[in-house]
């Protein structure tokens, strides 16, 4: 789990870049997972979609990728978006997205997925745990 906060923040250390179509200036936000739908299992050598909703906090906010850290059988996922600096950014409320990548399963056993909530009050990240059965 440290290892995810280390990587939070050595991702927002090196965020603030520079558009050159736009001149925007921008960072990387980590959002905390509200739900998923995910199969309740798989098949050995099968493709599946895997939807990540999370809320969007302003209309500045754009998805650009998950991170993924795979650790054997284990998976860590979280949605990274744009945040972009902008005057007319507006606060949203309650704006659920969706955001999918397909998982292709390469192993036998069970798969289990974090997808990271965020932290509680003491600084622990908070994880929705989902073990996925591989049968045949």
């Amino acid at each position: 789990m440290k290892k995810f906060v280390v990587l939070c923040f050595t991702v927002l250390l090196f965020a603030s870049c520079t558009v050159d179509d736009d001149r925007q200036n921008f960072s990387f936000e980590i959002l905390p997972v509200e739900s998923v739908d995910i199969p309740s299992e798989f098949t050995m050598g099968e493709t599946y979609p895997i939807t990540v909703s999370y809320f969007r906090p302003t209309t500045c906010h754009t998805f650009k990728e998950f991170y993924y850290l795979k650790e054997n059988n284990e998976r860590t996922v979280a949605p990274i978006n744009y945040v972009f600096e902008r005057d007319n950014c507006e606060p949203l409320q309650e704006e659920l997205v969706e955001a999918k990548f397909n998982f292709i399963v390469t192993s036998n056993g069970s798969y289990i997925f974090k997808f990271w909530q965020g932290e509680d009050t003491d600084g622990e990240d908070q994880f929705l745990e989902i073990e996925v059965p591989v049968v045949n």
